[in-house]
């Protein structure tokens, strides 16, 4: 069973900084992981894309956070970072990471528990 472990969130001041890291576990090889991405959902708003990474390196940003935050991932881990700079209390919201995995052939995305970051002003 595949299962994604996020950690990182938390309670930070306007300007300040957090790194997420979400790990995947269970019987897959790196090499079956492909896009990695980081979501987010505030109350009342629909879930939307933060960032996004390929497996080979190229990435994809929200309007919204572009020169802020760096996505990452250490393929031998099975691990995607989300380092944020320079937060903003607007960027206070629930975030999931999600990963497309390939078992038996059959490619899906997973997702994470969720975990909460709050920018305070």
């Amino acid at each position: 069973q595949v299962q994604l472990v996020e950690s990182g969130g938390g309670l930070v001041q306007a300007g300040g900084s957090l790194r997420l890291s979400c790990a995947a576990s269970g019987r897959i090889f790196s090499s079956s992981i492909s896009d990695m991405g980081w979501y987010r959902q505030a109350p009342g708003n629909q879930r939307e894309l933060v960032a996004a990474i390929s497996s080979g390196g190229s990435t994809n940003y929200a309007d919204s956070v572009k020169g802020r935050f760096t996505i990452f991932r250490d393929n031998a881990k099975k691990t995607v970072y989300l380092q944020m700079n320079s937060l903003k209390p607007e960027d206070t919201a629930v975030y999931y990471c999600q990963a497309s995995i390939a078992i038996s052939g059959v490619s899906r995305d997973h997702w994470g528990q969720g975990t909460q970051v709050t920018v305070s002003s």
